[in-house]
């Protein structure tokens, strides 16, 4: 997994890495056909190993042509059986061989039980990470056959990425744009009205919906807390290494757009209003320069547009705009070690840093040293970036939750592998196999590995199912509260601990 980017995700090939630890669970599994019928029309898929599976479930019409930039639009319906046995295209993204991308790109996939039971299943939608710019919602990680086994509805969706899903092009385009920054939030939230219309026809419940993620996916599911008009969709959240300080305000959205469109006259020498019929690997290949070029860490994100958006999703969440929904929030102890690698040379700077700017960090960053007189400095810098792009992100917005009428659990994963290049560290991405429950067979603690995913993933299936998260080897877990912070920290002996890292937290009061 050495292959990484330092823009805040996973390469391909290191996604690849990730993604085939093991097979599908059902992908052995001899399918036979198998049909359900929709409100926008009826869906042939397959039946594999007790599982129903329909891919490739369009949410949306797909946004091309006049469409592009634009809010999704609800899908035509269709009367004749469409196939469901096949994944689609994935969304935009820089090229990565053998996978094939296209803006028609707005689709679900569906695993449920083939036996029908008389009780409505709760759901799971899964949302990808990939630092706002790639990943994919058919990674063989996020199968969710054993989850259906389980008597879990599993939804994974897709939505539009990086310029196409994420900037803001009203000053390039004009102000029929207006809120264009925000347009992944609006496919998110379309496919769970989606799956409120539909999911019952699946055996599911549409009044038991988790949205969940892990990195990109679990910001975009706390953001969406901080949506008031999409609270109906949802009623519980899985947050893996997320935040929800990932927003602009528009005056930094107009500037990325007004970046974006420099960077695309000196490539192309057209106008920026050219991207609106501009081939959609121009746009990826100039995004690709921006990003490369623009001074802040992930310049493509939400923003407060005043409409979808009203203010800082963390100050509506305080506000109750999450109020009465559950939360499951947590983060892993190392996780910037997987950017910044296990031997940083250099302390932080604008490259690594997802929430703050470098004359705000390094105030912070210089009184580390007193907190944590322990550490190398190699770890220091792994401490402080983890904290400013993940941890402190994740307790304000626990805090938020929690005290505005909403109930949560907190956890922090300090499990490390004892092999491969990242050995001590519990780095960004190694919750993934283990929530879901595929650890991988070759690590040195591969026991270890394997018990603790067992356990991990026993404890998120009931927090599904609406019930305290809870495994065998697992101490009881107490409900988040704000003012002694109880936290389940999830190693090789799990243990709860109350106010963790105290000293380090306060460092940030006041700057994030």
């Amino acid at each position: 997994m050495q292959n990484l980017t330092r823009r805040g995700f996973l390469s391909t090939s290191a996604l690849a890495a990730l993604a085939l630890r093991t097979a599908p669970l059902g992908a052995l599994a001899e399918a036979s056909p198998v049909t359900v019928a929709t409100a926008s029309g009826p869906l042939r898929g397959e039946q594999a190993a007790g599982v129903n599976i329909f891919r490739g479930v369009p949410f949306a019409q797909p946004p091309v042509g006049t469409l592009r930039f634009r809010p999704p639009v609800p899908v035509k319906a269709w009367t004749d059986p469409r196939d469901a046995t096949r994944f689609p295209a994935s969304a935009m993204q820089p090229n990565e061989p053998g996978v094939t991308h296209s803006e028609d790109c707005l689709y679900l996939n569906v695993w449920a039980p083939a036996a029908a039971g008389t009780v409505a299943l709760p759901v799971y939608v899964w949302i990808h990470g990939g630092g706002f710019t790639g990943g994919h919602a058919f990674e063989p990680m996020y199968d969710g056959t054993g989850l259906a086994l389980e008597g879990v509805i599993c939804v994974t969706v897709a939505y539009r990425l990086g310029v196409f899903g994420f900037l803001d092009v009203e000053p390039l385009l004009g102000p029929a744009f207006a809120g264009s920054g925000n347009n992944a939030l609006r496919d998110l939230m379309a496919a769970l009205a989606w799956i409120q219309q539909n999911i019952g026809a699946f055996g599911g419940d549409p009044g038991r919906v988790t949205i969940g993620g892990e990195s990109a996916g679990a910001k975009l599911a706390d953001i969406l807390l901080g949506v008031p008009s999409a609270a109906p969709l949802f009623h519980q959240v899985i947050s893996e290494s997320g935040g929800a300080e990932r927003v602009w305000s528009r005056t930094q959205s107009k500037a990325v757009a007004e970046g974006f469109g420099d960077v695309w006259r000196g490539q192309t020498g057209n106008a920026p209003s050219t991207i609106l019929s501009a081939d959609a690997a121009g746009l990826i290949d100039a995004q690709k320069h921006f990003i490369a070029q623009w001074p802040q860490h992930f310049p493509l994100r939400c923003e407060v547009d005043g409409r979808l958006v009203p203010r800082l999703p963390i100050t509506s969440i305080a506000q109750g705009s999450s109020r009465g929904k559950r939360m499951l929030i947590g983060t892993n102890r190392d996780e910037s070690a997987l950017f910044l690698g296990p031997h940083p040379q250099h302390d932080p700077g604008g490259a690594d840093l997802g929430n703050v700017s470098p004359s705000a960090f390094s105030p912070v960053f210089a009184k580390y040293r007193k907190i944590y007189p322990e550490l190398t400095d190699e770890q220091l810098r792994i401490r402080s970036a983890t904290a400013e792009e993940y941890w402190v992100p994740s307790i304000r917005v626990a805090d938020a939750h929690v005290n505005s009428g909403g109930a949560g659990y907190m956890y922090r994963l300090d499990f490390s592998e004892t092999s491969g290049w990242l050995r001590g560290y519990a780095f960004h991405s190694l919750d993934i196999a283990l929530a879901w429950n595929r650890p991988s067979a070759t690590v040195g603690n591969a026991a270890a590995e394997a018990m603790l995913a067992r356990q991990m993933h026993e404890a998120w299936v009931g927090f599904l199912r609406g019930e305290t998260p809870a495994a065998s080897g697992v101490p009881s877990w107490p409900a988040y509260d704000p003012s002694s912070r109880p936290t389940m920290v999830f190693d090789t002996k799990n243990h709860v601990e109350e106010e963790p890292q105290e000293a380090e937290l306060r460092l940030w009061d006041g700057v994030l």
